[in-house]
């Protein structure tokens, strides 16, 4: 059976070989979430592909809400979650400026964790499997 893929895209500012500490944090919970959704959906006939993307300092000066931003199956990660996004002042490379945030059910996480990265991928990949496509071909 020819596997189909779960893109997953994650973004962040990195300014000097360096990020701040929120999106360090949610990277380790970006590639927990990609190892277990390997095994979770390789029954299924899907593999997660997670792709990296770094922002230089003018972009994010620019939408300081596009760092630690993610992507699954094309979707923003809120959508899938009916999540909200927010903002919050941040630290070290990013300055002053005030940072992503996510919402969900009334709680606001500075850094993504894995619960809700699997839990957004899983819904993605369900409405995958019911003919509507999100899930790219491998």
């Amino acid at each position: 059976m020819m596997k189909r893929s779960l893109p997953i895209v994650w973004q962040r500012l990195v300014s000097k070989g360096e990020t701040c500490d929120r999106c360090r944090a949610t990277q380790r919970e970006v590639e927990k979430a990609v190892e277990t959704l390997e095994a979770a959906l390789a029954p299924l006939g899907l593999a997660p592909r997670l792709e990296i993307r770094e922002l230089d300092e003018a972009t994010f000066r620019a939408d300081p809400l596009a760092s630690n931003r993610i992507w699954i199956a094309g979707r923003p990660m809120e959508e899938w979650l009916d999540a909200e996004v927010g903002r919050s002042r941040c630290c070290s490379v990013c300055g002053d400026e005030a940072c992503r945030t996510v919402e969900v059910q009334g709680v606001t996480y500075e850094t993504i964790p894995e619960t809700l990265l699997l839990r957004a991928a899983l819904i993605a990949a369900a409405s995958g499997l019911g003919g509507d496509d999100p899930v790219a071909p491998a």
